[in-house]
């Protein structure tokens, strides 16, 4: 990729990034506190006084923060609510977007209204995707609080929810106006979920950031949110933000190299369907994901042992798991033909050539992914 690094500045404890869209580009926001800028935020991003804002959360995260978040935007004079739905991958339904929009419309949301999603992946999820949905589309602000939504789900404008025959089958892309990152909110965060989080920020140093990987490897205590040094959340975050930054602004709508980003998603996303939502957090999913498709490449003599043995050690140490599930050969094919990565009946796979390089290979046979799992039996 030739494009620049999105622009990054640090200020006063304050680091922001641009993510460079040709239409509507919007900035990243890492600040400790940030939950309690949000009205200042919005302000100096043009979103006028009064406007209506839908605060859509789930009650683990509307508990500690909810409250700050209004009384931060009141504040600034906006006209706040706040809805709580259920929490977990298994209410990413269309019956709780369906209560989104049931809000939306007991609030009398305007075309100038914004929703703002404050939790994790699946609340900034289904708040952006009735964002998309509402009045044919009105803004979106990601508040996001768990540290997998902060490196990767708040960060793109991809939005949606599961299908009982496979996971974000129903979606949009929709980008946000604002996502501001606040880290204290991880205090909170259980060490379980930080870790699934942590298996996004992995797949970053696999895909293209060998420095980011080794970093990791190097340190200590960086699976826990009570342990983690604050310098090295902070670049954790950055580095992730600035990965998924600049892939999205160079592919917005997933046409070509933006495809990436889906490295060990593919087989991720067989685990979840077929274990049931919930049964595997996303990241923990996406972590068997990362190890199976790099046996899928070493497979093919794409991937040096080496580099798998490292990539597995690093998950491990992650506290996160690298088995994979008992499933049959039959369901998992029949789910991967169901994948939103076809294309023309060819599913694309994400292959790493070595840590920091990964391929889009769309010619992989059935057979050869039945010898892979066979494998890892």
């Amino acid at each position: 990729m030739t494009q620049s690094q999105p622009t990054s500045t640090s200020a006063a404890g304050v680091r922001r990034l641009s993510v460079a869209l040709e239409q509507n580009p919007y900035d990243v926001v890492i600040r400790s506190g940030g939950v309690d800028q949000l009205g200042a935020e919005l302000l100096r991003i043009g979103i006028r006084p009064n406007t209506k804002i839908l605060v859509v959360s789930n009650p683990d995260v509307a508990t500690p923060y909810g409250a700050r978040c209004l009384s931060s935007l009141e504040q600034a004079g906006f006209q706040a609510s706040l809805l709580t739905i259920p929490a977990g991958e298994e209410q990413k339904t269309l019956d709780t977007f369906s209560t989104i929009l049931d809000a939306a419309k007991e609030k009398g949301l305007e075309r100038q209204s914004l929703m703002l999603a404050l939790g994790g992946g699946v609340v900034g999820d289904m708040t952006g995707f009735a964002a998309a949905c509402w009045l044919r589309g009105i803004g979106v602000v990601q508040v996001p609080t768990t540290l997998l939504a902060m490196v990767d789900a708040a960060i793109g404008g991809k939005t949606g929810v599961n299908h009982p025959g496979g996971k974000n089958l129903i979606g949009a892309f929709h980008q946000p106006r604002l996502v501001m990152i606040d880290p204290d909110t991880l205090q909170t965060l259980p060490v379980r979920e930080f870790r699934a989080g942590l298996a996004e920020v992995i797949k970053y140093g696999v895909i293209g950031d060998s420095d980011l990987f080794a970093l990791l490897e190097r340190s200590s205590g960086f699976d826990n949110p009570q342990s983690i040094k604050t310098e090295l959340l902070e670049t954790l975050l950055e580095r992730s933000a600035q990965a998924k930054a600049l892939v999205v602004a160079a592919d917005e709508k997933e046409g070509g190299q933006r495809a990436i980003l889906n490295y060990g998603h593919t087989f991720g996303h067989v685990v979840e369907t077929l274990t049931g939502y919930g049964t595997w957090l996303h990241g923990e999913a996406v972590a068997i994901g990362m190890v199976a498709v790099a046996s899928l490449a070493l497979q093919r003599g794409f991937f040096p042992q080496s580099d798998a043995d490292r990539q597995k050690r690093l998950i491990e140490r992650a506290g996160l798991p690298i088995d994979w599930p008992d499933l049959d050969p039959d369901s998992v094919l029949n789910t991967l033909q169901g994948d939103k990565k076809v294309r023309n009946g060819r599913l694309r796979f994400v292959l790493p050539s070595r840590i920091g390089a990964v391929s889009i290979v769309d010619d992989v046979s059935s057979d050869e992914i039945r010898a892979c799992l066979a494998s890892m039996r």
